[in-house]
């Protein structure tokens, strides 16, 4: 993946039409998707610098994670606060929030995926089985589980990642995105997803994979 591939892959995705209560925040529809869209630009040419062998991939965006910043598992402090251990986000980094962000609580799960991956001293690459923000019909700001067929749309994405990065090994994150796989043909393992207090089962999942040699 070289840096027009990704703007690329950056416009397909923001080419989909995605459905009632499926919300492509990065669509042209609104002037501060164009910000999210960078933001994604920017996550995956500093991802394709460090070379990930691991694909984490989780179920879909939250509204309050990366339907406000347009990076998978982030929230709006960790692009305020300091960069993490691994000299991600932070000040300098290029990545900037839309107005909108102001004043949005964390999502609680991307806080929760970044410590575990600090603790444990590794670095994937992070995507999501449906790329948009699925939610309650008429509640734009609630999350919803996708759908099969939304799942599915989201699919070619991220089969461009595993082809144009270096990843040797995908990890479901949850049932949804274990499903998605599966229905690619794909025979993968599938770890505790860690939103709503799944934080100790990810983390020991993710510690068994790492122990058995995945991304080494």
């Amino acid at each position: 993946m070289t840096s027009s591939s990704i703007d690329d892959f950056v416009n397909r995705l923001a080419a989909v039409a995605t459905g009632p209560a499926c919300t492509n925040f990065f669509d042209h529809s609104a002037p501060e998707n164009t910000q999210r869209r960078r933001n994604l630009g920017t996550y995956l040419q500093e991802m394709l610098d460090r070379s990930p062998k691991v694909l984490l991939l989780g179920e879909a965006p939250g509204f309050r994670g990366m339907r406000i910043t347009g990076v998978p598992f982030t929230n709006r402090t960790m692009f305020e606060g300091p960069a993490n251990s691994f000299g991600l986000f932070g000040p300098g980094k290029g990545y900037v929030l839309p107005a909108e962000a102001a004043g949005v609580a964390a999502e609680p799960t991307a806080t929760v995926m970044w410590e575990v991956l600090a603790e444990l001293e590794f670095l994937p690459l992070l995507w999501s089985a449906c790329p948009w923000h699925t939610h309650v019909p008429g509640r734009p700001l609630s999350n919803r589980t996708p759908t099969a067929a939304e799942a599915a749309l989201g699919t070619p994405f991220w089969q461009v990642l595993i082809e144009d990065f270096p990843i040797e090994t995908v990890v479901a994150v949850g049932n949804v995105a274990h499903r998605s796989l599966q229905r690619s043909g794909l025979d993968t393992p599938k770890i505790r997803h860690p939103a709503h207090g799944g934080r100790s089962g990810f983390q020991r999942g993710l510690q068994e994979l790492l122990a058995a040699g995945i991304g080494q």
